[in-house]
């Protein structure tokens, strides 16, 4: 029989840990000995093609899951973005925010997060006055307001339009020069990877197959010569090569 372990890092500790994880549905191996590393401070980008895994994996590092064999190794403080904003109608701003906070300044520092992602002074709005990308605002500051260790992102910006999807990047930029936490984004989107990534990891067959660190200035990640050639690789790795 494989063993099992899943492990909450101590505080001082950030990033993650995978090592040779399994998982299984029936019959049906999703993660077959699958291994990565997340280091503090690191944003991993995890591209591949539907039913590969990647949401499987994301899963396994929230806690929402538990793996068949293999090592988890995550911070206890961790915090999870999805592709919808799962706002609570019936809240206000403010109390979606501050939902599971705990302590006298709760409001405040749920205040303070609603600011850093451009919403200050909408902290008594309902959720249904929101546009999309203002409902993904709110989750971000929502993920962010506990200072998490480890921020999961499960293609959080799939359902927005292209121009909203471009002001969410600069803004999760910018949010990472501040909470310096370690972040997996999971997407389908290469140009997404590349705007944002320190590393992108591609996934097949249950495991990581490719590793590409991303070691270009900002405006290079928008155009130049050497985005153009990681770009190709990584359609090249997802087997789509012929795409431009």
């Amino acid at each position: 029989m494989s063993s099992t372990t899943v492990t909450r890092q101590p505080r001082q500790r950030t990033g993650a840990l995978v090592e040779k994880v399994v998982r299984r549905f029936g019959d049906r191996v999703v993660l077959d000995h699958l291994d990565l590393a997340i280091a503090e401070d690191e944003l991993v980008v995890l591209l591949g093609p539907s039913g590969c895994g990647k949401s499987t994996l994301l899963r396994l590092l929230a806690g929402l899951d538990r793996p068949d064999g293999g090592r988890v190794e995550v911070p206890a403080r961790r915090a999870i973005v999805f592709q919808g904003d799962r706002l609570l109608p019936w809240q206000r701003l403010l109390r979606n925010i501050t939902l599971g906070l705990r302590g006298p300044d709760a409001e405040e520092r749920a205040r303070v997060a609603l600011a850093e992602v451009g919403l200050a002074g909408r902290e008594k709005a309902w959720p249904k006055e929101l546009s999309g990308g203002e409902a993904q605002r709110v989750a971000l500051a929502r993920a962010l307001v506990s200072e998490p260790e480890l921020v999961l992102l499960d293609e959080p910006f799939a359902a927005l339009d292209a121009i909203t999807r471009l002001r969410m990047h600069g803004l999760v930029r910018a949010l990472r020069s501040k909470h310096h936490a370690a972040m997996l984004l999971v997407t389908h989107d290469v140009d997404e990877a590349i705007a944002l990534a320190d590393r992108i990891v591609v996934m097949g067959q249950g495991r990581i197959g490719t590793s590409h660190a991303v070691q270009l200035a900002a405006a290079d990640r928008e155009a130049s010569a050497a985005r153009e050639e990681l770009r190709a690789a990584l359609l090249a790795d997802l087997g789509l090569a012929d795409q431009h």
